[in-house]
């Protein structure tokens, strides 16, 4: 796909150049949730400008941009990569993914563009860094209804086709809606029972994974913590738990790798969760970026893993 729309959040003070500022994020989630807006198969145009706009950042990054592209209902679909290749496996991959559509009807502020800005942000950051394995960034398209699921699901494409190259993809994380926080008493639900083992505010980032990928996911908390003092929880559950699958992480399940998501947990504490009232002024931003330096210490950390 050509690119042929702004970066409106590539401008900022060199003394912002090595960090994630809220304003940053809010530029990114800006100009996907406000100027485009809702973002589908269903509103293809929009489709295709939030990826242009994905692949212009990368590509002002330094990034080599490659698009797999398919066709979903007559509309021509991609998922976007770019890789900041290791120094001494650059065979080992940690792969950060972020989907880029949004639920019909909705702009999707938080789901996904905020997941989406920090996937444009880490790979800012990776790109001044230089990481023992490779480390690759992937958009994915078309993970919202009806696509979710299916085999035209975005992360289902490009995982089965990860997997009949034989990617050597040592761990997927999945970006899905980490823009909310608050320290409001009562700000945050679970699913039944967890309440009494959880925190009842909003104020933290959650790690999700599956029972097989729940080495992996202490490894990346271990590291958070050793990184940030930003609030994490986490959870290694039964994928039947609602909202334990529903992101691009499961895909990357389905074809046997270690996968996980991060999220602020988005309907059990976010209100606007997929309606009309999924706007950017909705986003906790100063907490959102200190949440989000704090992952790409981690993320350093396991690039960089012996």
């Amino acid at each position: 796909m050509t690119a042929t729309t702004s970066v409106s959040a590539q401008n900022g003070s060199d003394s912002d150049l090595e960090t994630i500022t809220a304003q940053r994020l809010r530029a990114h989630v800006d100009h996907l949730a406000g100027t485009i807006g809702e973002r589908n198969i269903f509103r293809p145009q929009a489709l295709n400008t939030a990826a242009a706009y994905i692949e212009q950042t990368w590509r002002v990054q330094g990034y080599e941009v490659i698009a797999q592209e398919y066709t979903v209902k007559g509309v021509l679909s991609a998922n976007l990569e770019a890789t900041r290749t290791g120094a001494a496996h650059p065979g080992e991959l940690l792969l950060i993914g972020a989907h880029y559509d949004s639920v019909y009807g909705s702009p999707g502020a938080n789901d996904n563009g905020s997941g989406v800005a920090t996937l444009l942000e880490l790979s800012r950051l990776f790109s001044r860094v230089a990481p023992a394995r490779s480390v690759r960034f992937v958009a994915f398209t078309n993970e919202e209804p009806p696509f979710f699921t299916t085999g035209q699901q975005g992360s289902m494409v490009y995982a089965r086709a990860a997997r009949e190259r034989g990617d050597d993809i040592r761990l997927m994380v999945s970006l899905e809606t980490v823009g909310s926080y608050s320290d409001a008493a009562g700000s945050q639900a679970y699913p039944p029972l967890f309440r009494f083992f959880y925190p009842d505010r909003g104020n933290f980032i959650a790690l999700v994974s599956n029972f097989s990928s729940r080495p992996a996911m202490r490894k990346l908390a271990r590291a958070f913590r050793d990184s940030s003092e930003f609030p994490l929880e986490y959870l290694a559950s039964f994928e039947v738990i609602p909202g334990v699958a529903w992101s691009d992480h499961r895909s990357f399940w389905k074809q046997g790798y270690d996968a996980l998501m991060v999220t602020d947990t988005a309907f059990y504490r976010y209100p606007y969760y997929h309606s009309r009232a999924d706007t950017p002024e909705k986003l906790n931003y100063e907490a959102f970026a200190v949440m989000s330096n704090g992952l790409f210490r981690a993320l350093v950390l396991i690039a960089n893993e012996q």
